[in-house]
């Protein structure tokens, strides 16, 4: 009797049937009911009946968590999609000692905890860390781009990254600039966890992998797009935000409507010939279709940046700690401003080498330093104006930047990969 097998347990005179789940403690079985909630009962009160083994078919449950890539029941008539765990919710599970929700699954896990996985494509899992996405940092970031940019050469169709949702937005932004891709390349997580009848994990990773399948070769992010479960939302990597702590709908396209939306009912109808169901995708914008591009990695990155943002009343010396940096990016009020008595402190981090960029605390419109005198003293400053690019963006685009251009001040300005949308003209 192992994870994944479907049992019937009786105790004190009750039967329950479902899937036996991963346990903290010898003492207790851990059964995930077909309602969706799991229930706890101790094993010396409990005769267990398996009446079906491993019927997620996943694989080997012991395989080292080392990186390596495992490969689950390949059929020729299906595409390929590479399931990259890093972590987070989508990969995680509660911790019956704590009652605390712990990253511990790795990609074969997840396929377990999602059986409407099954069918839709062949899968290769694959493992570059197990983090809660609060510990992401650059180097991971460069280990996620080198693995998918491997899983891609290796013959994936597509690209399934499972990632916390507290910092995917920038880990999608990230690999915006360093890689090109000929496949989609989809983020994807969950805002409540497997062990939650309201967890979210299920209909994302089946949208998400019906992206990857699909003709869209971007990076991109899939997540609910309402509080039901009717809908997921396909965003451009670089245009996304985290918009609230716990709604299941917590994604959104800043600036512009989603990429595309993809109808939950009619993923689920997708049949296993590999085909996602007609009806299932609505792209509202324009895209790169599969196969435009080549596939290019570009992994370096510079980190000595920072991103600060202003407040009223903020003292001088409290950038002190800028001196040594490469690059920095003000999140600046309205049109992009700081405090007068703070130019004379950016002009001098400018002159000394430092790229300096504004963006705005102001999720809608772009920086235009061009309106009021303090505007105009920054960019006399030596201050770059990064047009409505989001503030994290800006910040992970300025890393690659100074790794990878010659004048990365002047990209800065103009946009790379969707990161600064086309400003709108007036009637002529």
């Amino acid at each position: 009797m192992n994870p994944g097998d479907r049992i019937r347990i009786e105790a004190g005179g009750v039967d329950n049937e479902g899937v036996l789940m991963p346990s903290s403690t010898a003492d207790h079985l851990v059964l995930k009911l077909d309602g969706g909630y799991n229930i706890g009962i101790d094993r010396e009160d409990a005769t267990v009946e398996v009446l079906e083994t491993d019927v997620y078919d996943v694989g080997d449950e012991d395989e080292p968590d080392d990186g390596s890539v495992s490969e689950i029941e390949f059929d020729d008539d299906l595409p390929t999609i590479s399931l990259i765990s890093t972590g987070g919710t989508i990969a995680s599970t509660v911790d019956y000692r704590t009652g605390a929700v712990t990253a511990q699954f790795t990609a074969e896990d997840v396929l377990r905890a999602v059986p409407e996985l099954a069918g839709r494509a062949n899968y290769r899992g694959r493992v570059v860390a197990n983090i809660l996405s609060e510990n992401m940092d650059p180097s991971i970031w460069q280990q996620l781009a080198q693995a998918v940019h491997e899983e891609i050469e290796a013959g994936a169709d597509g690209v399934v990254v499972m990632h916390g949702t507290d910092t995917m937005q920038y880990s999608a932004s990230v690999l915006s600039f360093m890689l090109d891709t000929p496949v989609p390349i989809v983020f994807t997580g969950s805002q409540r966890s497997a062990d939650r009848p309201s967890s979210d994990n299920v209909m994302n990773a089946v949208c998400a992998v019906e992206a990857a399948k699909a003709d869209c070769a971007e990076i991109l992010l899939c997540m609910h797009d309402s509080a039901s479960d009717d809908h997921c939302a396909l965003h451009r990597g670089t245009r996304v935000r985290k918009n609230h702590t716990s709604r299941r709908d917590a994604f959104e396209t800043i600036g512009n409507k989603p990429l595309a939306q993809i109808e939950y009912a009619a993923a689920q109808d997708d049949g296993a010939d590999g085909d996602v169901a007609a009806d299932a995708f609505e792209f509202r914008r324009e895209y790169t279709e599969r196969g435009a591009v080549d596939l290019a990695l570009d992994d370096d990155l510079d980190s000595s940046v920072e991103l600060v943002k202003f407040t009223p009343g903020m003292d001088p010396a409290a950038w002190d700690y800028l001196d040594d940096k490469a690059g920095v990016i003000i999140e600046g009020t309205g049109l992009g401003h700081v405090h007068t008595d703070l130019i004379p402190r950016i002009e001098e981090l400018v002159d000394n080498g430092t790229v300096v960029a504004m963006t705005s605390q102001c999720l809608e419109g772009r920086v235009c330093d061009r309106v009021y005198d303090t505007g105009r003293d920054l960019i006399d400053a030596g201050v770059i104006e990064a047009g409505d690019t989001l503030p994290g963006t800006a910040k992970v685009k300025l890393m690659w930047a100074l790794a990878n251009l010659s004048a990365p001040g002047e990209a800065m300005g103009r946009s790379l990969a969707g990161e600064i949308t086309e400003a709108s003209q007036p009637w002529e």
